[in-house]
């Protein structure tokens, strides 16, 4: 009987479907990432404007990945609210940038780990 999990071998179709989306929507050539590049040439061109866009990004992103947080314990989305929270401040700061690549690779190496698991208890 085959597993719905996946084999310890590979990501299952889904998974391989759900990662052809993602890198096909972070292209850089799409209409919407050249049209916010260019409404960002234009913020960047203003030196005020741009410490008001940043000021907006970090309290936006903050309070939205603190909001998550506070949601993880719950049934819903925390995890989720969390990366968007850490997605809005990667835009303007680098850390979070880096943040959220690490907690990404710790969440594929957990969910390859929980794969086998699952497939080592089913045999």
């Amino acid at each position: 009987m085959r597993s719905t999990t996946g084999s310890e071998s590979g990501p299952t179709p889904l998974e391989r479907t759900v990662r052809a989306e993602i890198a096909a929507a972070e292209r850089p050539d799409r209409p919407v990432r050249r049209w916010l590049r260019g409404i960002r040439r234009w913020i960047d061109r203003h030196p005020r404007l741009r410490f008001a866009y940043r000021i907006g990004v970090g309290v936006l992103g903050g309070v939205i990945a603190v909001a998550g947080l506070a949601l993880v314990p719950l049934p819903g989305p925390g995890w989720l609210v969390v990366f968007l929270g850490l997605a809005i401040l990667g835009t303007e700061f680098a850390w979070a940038r880096r943040l959220a690549a690490w907690v990404k690779r710790m969440l594929d190496r957990f969910w390859a780990w929980w794969k086998a698991r699952r497939a080592a208890r089913a045999a």
